[in-house]
């Protein structure tokens, strides 16, 4: 079977060098069939092999410590033509019910219910009902504060989403976060949809409570279900990527599911785990050079 092993490290910290590729490609029995996707950032190695689970345990034991994100996967069928995405902690640095609470100085109550849930500890829409009802009385304007001062994008994401969809993919934000940060997230990373909870407000101020039914880890799958369904896909043709345990049953459900930063639940059951480099990643292992990449 024709497979690439794609290594790749964050472009702050580049860590794929000129030895670790030829380590790789002597334990591999590539014979030099290398690809250098980005000058010490990204490489891909070709060869062939039964396995591509034993090929990745070969290069994690000779990448050791180094911040280097290892995969491994067949030739064909790397490039995927929907990107279903997580938002919190994924396409942004930040979970913003937690930001949402520093503004009533409840930050560290909410977070604490918010890590458990993304951790699969308790069910995530009872959790979310609770940290919820925290927020009853926050002003709706505290929203935008919250945008404009405290949200962060993930690098790399604009690139992402930017490059796939020039070459035909489409791209979709999925959150079990509310549609106010969803809309401003998507529209400044250039997602063709956006999906969400509702936060019910009254004469300007937040009460408490979400709109039912709560968007949550059935809800992502079933999007992804629709947009194979949709766009005449095959679910090998797509690409899923989120943190926590309200994202692994679309992760499960794609063509290549991936934890990004993840909780450990989510790290081992994805078909590939993103711990060290950015969003740009995820276009190294669909076989994107930095030369492909949008930057618009």
């Amino acid at each position: 079977m024709s497979l690439v092993a794609t290594l790749v490290s964050t472009p702050t910290a580049p860590a794929v060098d000129q030895e670790l590729v030829r380590r790789a490609e002597d334990r591999l029995g590539a014979s030099g069939a290398s690809t250098i996707l980005s000058p010490g950032v990204a490489a891909d190695i070709r060869f062939e092999g039964p396995n591509a689970s034993a090929a990745e345990v070969l290069l994690r034991e000779i990448t050791g410590s180094a911040p280097v994100d290892v995969f491994v996967q067949p030739e064909e069928g790397r490039r995927k033509r929907l990107l279903i995405a997580d938002m919190d902690s994924t396409m942004i640095r930040q979970e913003c019910i937690d930001e949402l609470a520093a503004e009533l100085g409840l930050k560290a109550r909410i977070s604490d219910i918010t890590e458990r849930a993304m951790r699969g500890e308790i069910e995530f829409e009872p959790a979310l009902r609770e940290r919820v009802a925290l927020l009853a009385g926050l002003p709706v304007s505290a929203i935008d504060t919250v945008l404009s001062n405290r949200i962060v994008l993930m690098p790399g994401g604009r690139t992402l989403v930017q490059t796939m969809k020039s070459h035909g993919a489409y791209c979709a934000l999925v959150s079990g976060g509310f549609t106010h940060f969803t809309k401003a997230v998507a529209a400044m990373i250039g997602f063709d949809e956006n999906q969400a909870n509702t936060l019910l407000e009254e004469n300007g101020k937040l009460i408490g409570k979400v709109a039912e039914p709560i968007l949550g880890r059935d809800a992502k799958r079933i999007r992804l279900e629709e947009l194979v369904a949709e766009k005449g896909l095959d679910f090998a043709e797509t690409l899923a990527v989120g943190d926590g345990a309200n994202d692994l049953a679309m992760i499960e459900r794609s063509g290549t599911g991936i934890a990004y930063r993840a909780k450990p639940a989510v790290a081992e059951a994805a078909d590939f785990r993103v711990d060290h480099g950015d969003l740009t990643a995820l276009l190294y292992l669909q076989g994107y050079a930095e030369k492909d990449f949008v930057l618009s």
